[in-house]
């Protein structure tokens, strides 16, 4: 038997990678808002750091159950809990519209939708790196992308349609987006490779061993989700808050894309690591903002920096192990990142509560991000011998 699964591993490194055709680009194709709203609204005798807790529990259970979808990707399960995942997201989205206590939001937006969005978001990026090798950095960016297109998309849309129909019919609204989108995931979504049997358990400690990953996971372990509220807490009208955040997506989706084109010609953690120490650089810049103009810069280049980081997060993983087990490589590195996404915000929002002001704030996440980027620094040299120079 474990001569077999050394051979299909074989095999699997053996097969040549698409890297285009039909088929391969429809699997790219296939794959914070609401705070400032309840904080203002729905929410208003809740603190900014107990609602942060909302998106947190989202993000984290989104990041946190993807070492388990991982695993179960590597073993051939995909189809069927997307499409249960994808009626969940959008059954959900509704009964959100309905809730008007603070523990509903943690319970349905919070904990459910987290869920839901973990089973799919995980396999997806899986998926992409079984259909493309030498445009592999690429067709992730485009990936990425698509969460910059929701990221000006859908706060827009809220922002619009809540004072129009209502908050009630404005997340039914949302439902038949995502049901839209959920739809083309499941019908175009397809692994190429065949399931493999990888040893271990679900949470593969051997790969700890391996240093240039354990200090990669360590390395991503950032997280930054309050410039759209510092808008508001800066003077800006509170209508042009939203449109900050989408400037910042707008600006991050052409990033996601072009440095993936690049990443493919330099490799990835050439093209991470300056994006990386500019994001820190203008986190650390980010709180002095007290103008529109001034703003709107640090909403620009942070989307660009932050879009790099986004796009390119999980393909030196990739890079780190057999195919055979990149699902669960993949789970491992959010599930850690998971940690970072539940304590982050409500962090960042009692510093921001405790001092009156977001320069905590941003010296706080400056660091940590500026930590990373030294920390990536020392993998790109455990993985090529140099600081500079080799493609990594």
């Amino acid at each position: 038997m474990s001569g077999d699964l050394e051979e299909s591993r074989a095999l699997t490194d053996a097969i040549s990678y698409p890297d285009g055709g039909l088929r391969a680009w429809l699997i790219v194709f296939g794959v914070g808002v609401f705070q400032t709203y309840y904080q203002l609204h729905l929410l208003k005798d809740s603190s900014p750091s107990a609602i942060a807790w909302i998106g947190s529990v989202q993000i984290a259970l989104t990041y946190g159950i993807a070492v388990w979808i991982g695993r179960l990707f590597d073993n051939g399960w995909f189809a069927w809990p997307a499409a249960g995942a994808s009626v969940a997201l959008v059954v959900l989205t509704v009964l959100t519209g309905q809730c008007t206590k603070f523990w509903q939001f943690l319970l349905c937006q919070g904990f459910a939708v987290g869920i839901a969005s973990g089973v799919i978001f995980g396999p997806t990026l899986a998926i992409v790196s079984h259909w493309f090798r030498r445009r592999r950095s690429t067709a992730l960016g485009i990936v990425a992308a698509g969460a910059s297109v929701g990221g000006m998309v859908i706060p827009i849309s809220v922002q619009q349609l809540i004072p129009r129909i209502g908050f009630p019919w404005t997340t039914r609204v949302l439902a038949l987006i995502f049901l839209f989108t959920t739809g083309i995931l499941n019908l175009c979504l397809k692994r190429r490779l065949p399931p493999v049997k990888t040893s271990g358990g679900v949470f593969n400690w051997k790969a700890f061993k391996y240093k240039p990953f354990s200090l990669y996971t360590l390395a991503v372990f950032v997280l930054l989700t309050y410039i759209d509220v510092s808008a508001t807490n800066a003077g800006i009208d509170t209508s042009f808050d939203v449109y900050l955040l989408a400037i910042a997506n707008a600006a991050s989706g052409g990033a996601r894309i072009t440095c993936g084109m690049v990443a493919d010609r330099i490799g990835p953690m050439s093209v991470i690591i300056p994006g990386t120490i500019v994001a820190a650089i203008v986190t650390y810049a980010w709180p002095f903002a007290q103008s529109l103009q001034s703003l709107v810069a640090i909403a620009i280049v942070y989307g660009v920096a932050s879009g790099i980081f986004g796009s390119m997060q999980v393909v030196p993983l990739i890079h780190m192990g057999d195919m055979s087990d990149v699902g669960r490589r993949i789970g491992i590195l959010f599930s850690i990142l998971a940690i970072s996404a539940l304590a982050g915000p409500p962090i960042s929002g009692a510093i921001a509560t405790a001092t009156g002001d977001y320069k905590a704030v941003g010296y706080y996440a400056g660091s940590t991000i500026l930590i990373a980027a030294a920390i990536m620094c020392y993998v790109r040299y455990l993985m090529t011998g140099r600081l500079f120079g080799g493609r990594f």
